[in-house]
């Protein structure tokens, strides 16, 4: 299990040097969490691009211009969308993988994943909000018992440095055979963008101890 930094902003240099697995940055203008630099100084890290119902060629430029490694699609893109994105992806020479996130309520249906099955690298399961993520919440990680696919995914929604023992408690359980990624946000800002480096790198410590036991 790996882990992911999203909504990064101008400090997001202090955050790659904290080694984090990915790094996320969002390009949904409404979001508070817009990333507005022209361009990405050289960091070893993976970089995830984060949209929502946003135009194909739009995804393209943006997947181009920052050297993408992971798109995120985290509005309604249908199970069409992705298998003509990855189509251009790999038309254009990308090896970018596709992230597809579903708001997950107690009454999530996880059957509706079925037809997104073979387009899309991973799921990645966030808390139901008012906003499509970053909303700082967590839903109910008893409801993944329901889930029953093989697609791995990235699991989010209101992580903080508190819920290390509870991702402990949940990785022993079978729901969590396909999690290949924890994903954090707001729970580690200073403000909107802004990480507080100070409390990630006590957090990426102690869940890099968990891994390993």
């Amino acid at each position: 299990m790996k882990i992911k930094v999203c909504g990064m902003g101008d400090n997001y240099q202090e955050v790659a040097a904290l080694q984090p697995d990915l790094l996320g940055f969002i390009f949904w203008k409404t979001s508070v969490r817009y990333f507005e630099g022209n361009e990405l100084e050289k960091i070893n890290i993976p970089k995830v691009g984060v949209f929502v119902d946003q135009p194909l060629d739009e995804i393209l430029v943006r997947t181009s211009q920052y050297a993408l490694d992971y798109v995120q699609l985290h509005g309604n893109e249908s199970p069409e969308f992705c298998q003509t994105l990855n189509g251009l992806l790999d038309r254009s020479g990308y090896k970018t993988q596709l992230i597809k996130a579903f708001a997950v309520s107690d009454t999530f249906d996880f059957s509706s994943l079925d037809p997104y099955i073979g387009n899309v690298a991973y799921f990645l399961f966030d808390a139901k909000g008012e906003l499509p993520g970053g909303n700082g919440i967590g839903f109910n990680w008893e409801v993944l018992k329901k889930y029953s696919g093989t697609t791995p995914y990235f699991l989010s929604g209101g992580i903080g440095l508190d819920d290390v023992d509870k991702i402990k408690e949940f990785l022993q359980v079978p729901a969590a055979q396909f999690c290949r990624f924890i994903d954090v946000n707001s729970k580690f800002e200073l403000r909107p963008g802004i990480k507080n480096v100070h409390a990630l790198e006590p957090f990426l410590k102690e869940l890099r101890e968990l891994i390993k036991e």
